[in-house]
């Protein structure tokens, strides 16, 4: 049994506006993230049409996570520790997975759907999960706690307005009276068949997920006046920019790890 949780994350913006800012947040957060040691590595990035979602974007990336990693998993797994992200966007319906090499009994399998209400629909994942026993878990941008070496008052929405949507300042109970608003549907499962370590880790990585969740939702916000002007094309070139920044900071971090660890590593690309 793996275990299967379904996120729901509110945001006062629409599904169309949000489409722009999450491409935007991914690469934005993705940068930072590289400064900090992680790293997200972006191996494809292309249109993709499938039979019955129709066109979409396929998108492949490793992520680094070592120092994401508790104490007792980083006494096991190698230094060079990455993840491989696949992605199909057909938005408002994307499916993303998780694997690792270094460990294949373990997948994280998310499906997010978006729609323009305060997460009041008990029935969206009817087809993907009919039946199934999932804990349904709210994540309220404004109020849940976020890990301290990530808290920023400019991203914090009880503080935070936007100057170009007037929207911010959230306070206690927004979801209850915010105009627009907006819901990120996320039904996650993560599997880890290792019998004495799967409740474990399964738990472990599903608080990693809620927190990247917490935190990359707060920053599509706070960032909303940096991409609330801008249109697809727009997006899709500052996502093209920043994928090549970002590339090159992670390709520099992994060759000083594998000169640390005496290996001659491979070119980066």
């Amino acid at each position: 049994m793996m275990l299967l949780k379904e996120y729901r994350i509110c945001m006062p913006l629409t599904v169309e506006e949000y489409r722009i800012g999450q491409l935007y947040m991914i690469s934005k957060h993705s940068h930072e993230q590289s400064e900090r040691g992680e790293g997200v590595e972006v191996m494809q990035n292309e249109p993709y049409e499938d039979p019955v979602h129709g066109q979409g974007q396929l998108t492949e990336k490793r992520v680094y996570l070592n120092s994401k990693l508790p104490s007792w998993a980083r006494a096991v797994v190698p230094k060079i520790f990455y993840v491989t992200e696949k992605a199909w966007n057909y938005y408002p319906y994307t499916i993303t997975e998780y694997t690792c090499s270094f460990l294949p009994k373990f997948s994280i399998h998310i499906e997010t759907k978006y729609e323009d209400n305060k997460g009041s629909n008990d029935n969206i994942f009817e087809r993907e999960a009919k039946d199934t026993e999932r804990e349904i878990c709210f994540i309220d941008i404004a109020y849940d706690e976020i890990p301290e070496r990530y808290y920023k008052e400019s991203e914090d929405p009880k503080n935070f307005v936007s100057e170009k949507t007037g929207r911010g300042l959230l306070k206690e109970g927004w979801r209850e009276s915010q105009e627009p608003i907006m819901c990120s549907y996320k039904l996650v499962a993560v599997k880890f068949e290792v019998w004495g370590l799967q409740s474990r880790v399964e738990q472990f990585v599903h608080k990693v997920v809620r927190d990247v969740l917490l935190i990359g939702h707060r920053q599509a916000f706070g960032w909303v006046d940096e991409w609330y002007d801008m249109t697809m094309d727009d997006v899709r070139e500052y996502e093209t920019n920043m994928q090549y920044k970002t590339n090159i900071k992670v390709c520099n971090q992994h060759s000083s790890a594998m000169d640390e660890i005496g290996s001659d590593g491979k070119e980066c690309t």
